[in-house]
């Protein structure tokens, strides 16, 4: 397997540090408010490369943090805690906020059939963690203290910037306050590891430690949580490119640092979802989220579909007709699935060839665009349905589109009702299509005919009008 390695800027061959299993880190979401579909396209990407290593045979660990204290709205250490400025939004405490934004993300992956990581952990749970990490900085020489605070010294470091290959606008953090220098740092590009009482008298989540009641920066949190649950050696480090720099870059430092040796071989960043105002974010008050696009009568595993037709690296381009257009795709290949019969034996070799199709693509570097191609190629073999279901089924490991289930329930709504009765519901699609297509609506035009055709439904214009006829 090639994969992209942001560190090395090149694909590297894939090899895991322990044979046979991939730890893997996944920076989680900070639960302030909702999720926004280029949150979620990161996590379906990084969805799709977790599944496609457990296609391939290896046993996955996939880490998640949740954090709930301590991201600040500023990439300089400094600005308002964003879990405390929502609660300050929605006048909850912040441990309200935490599990209600917490509850709507994995909702909202639940929906777009993003698989829960193996291990889910809030930062608040890890606060001995955190503080034991510092003081092994401490201890180290790698950190000091000054105005009550913890800094992280990158002037100890050889390399402090890791990911220097990316365009600022790729590194730019969604969201920048406009604050004050921070005095108390030596360098900089140090970074707080501990924040005191002398700072955000009014933060509402303090501990105990042995530099005065506060709270842990926000890089510290994924070094610690990773560690605690992957080891010392961690594979693959995913998130999305805006976490580069500062956060990753910091996790890098303060990692190694604390343990003494190489920590991450691997860095898979997504680049972002763009509108035409540039990328989507919370700052922008513009975002647009799982539950919005389900009102507006999208099913959101088109969403994922749309998704995994374009690259990760690459930044991808959001527009409704983007997502009808896709919507219209994910319709028809639905029906393509749903006209299958289950009849016959499966033909390994036929499935065998196009499964190593399949993983070729998806093994140089995640191409899932034509991971989906593949799924086409398939249902034009020249074989039997039973070995296309199946080959549609295995791929689907990997893509999680659904496929089976969504031609099932297209199947079950299609059952046809007694012949007068089947005729005129017919008479009102065609009907409908005449009217879409009035209306230049040519997405429901078209899922329409796919539906009328998979009921064996087919359509004829004549000088009279749409006629139609059974098969």
């Amino acid at each position: 397997m090639l994969l992209y390695n942001s560190a090395t800027r090149k694909k590297d061959e894939f090899i895991p540090h322990t044979e046979g299993k991939v730890n893997m880190y996944t920076c989680g979401p900070t639960v302030y408010h909702f999720a926004h579909i280029g949150n979620l396209r990161t996590y379906i990407m990084e969805d799709a490369l977790e599944k496609y290593l457990r296609y391939i045979g290896y046993d996955v660990n996939r880490v998640m943090n949740i954090t709930d204290v301590g991201h600040l709205s500023s990439d300089a250490d400094t600005g308002e805690d964003k879990m405390l400025k929502g609660a300050k939004r929605e006048k909850k405490t912040v441990m309200e906020i935490a599990k209600f934004y917490t509850d709507a993300f994995f909702s909202d992956c639940e929906k777009l059939n993003i698989k829960r990581p193996d291990v889910v952990e809030p930062a608040t749970n890890c606060i001995a963690e955190f503080i034991n990490m510092v003081q092994g900085l401490l201890d180290g020489g790698y950190a000091y203290i000054a105005g009550g605070n913890v800094y992280f010294d990158t002037s100890k470091l050889d390399d402090y910037y890791v990911f220097n290959n990316f365009d600022a606008e790729d590194l730019a953090v969604g969201v920048r306050d406009s604050v004050s220098e921070d005095e108390n740092k030596r360098n900089k590009t140090d970074f707080v590891l501990w924040f005191t009482k002398s700072k955000f008298e009014d933060q509402e989540l303090k501990w105990d430690s042995p530099w005065g009641v506060g709270y842990p920066g926000w890089h510290i949190e994924c070094s610690a949580i990773s560690i605690k649950h992957n080891g010392e050696y961690l594979d693959i480090h995913c998130g999305g490119i805006d976490n580069a720099f500062p956060h990753h870059t910091n996790e890098i430092a303060q990692s190694e640092a604390f343990l003494g040796h190489p920590w991450c071989k691997y860095w898979f960043h997504v680049l972002h979802l763009n509108t035409s105002n540039g990328k989507m974010s919370k700052s922008k008050g513009e975002f647009l989220t799982v539950s919005l696009l389900e009102e507006k009568g999208y099913n959101p595993l088109a969403y994922r579909f749309f998704c995994l037709q374009s690259h990760y690296r690459k930044s991808q381009e959001f527009s409704f007709e983007a997502l009808d257009n896709a919507q219209s795709a994910f319709n028809k290949l639905v029906a393509r699935v749903a006209a299958l019969k289950n009849e016959g034996e499966v033909d390994m070799a036929v499935a065998e060839k196009y499964s190593k199709q399949f993983s070729d693509v998806l093994g140089n570097d995640m191409n899932t665009s034509l991971a989906v191609t593949a799924v086409y190629d398939a249902l034009k073999a020249d074989t039997n349905d039973a070995t296309k279901l199946y080959i549609i089924n295995d791929f689907d490991r990997v893509l999680s589109l659904d496929l089976a289930e969504q031609a099932k329930a297209y199947n079950e709504k299609s059952v046809a009702p007694a012949a007068n009765e089947e005729d005129a519901e017919i008479d009102a699609l065609v009907a409908q299509r005449t009217q879409a297509r009035k209306d230049k609506n040519w997405a429901e035009a078209d899922r329409i005919r796919d539906e009328l055709n998979a009921r064996g439904i087919v359509l004829t214009d004549t000088p009279e009008g749409v006629k139609w006829s059974r098969k």
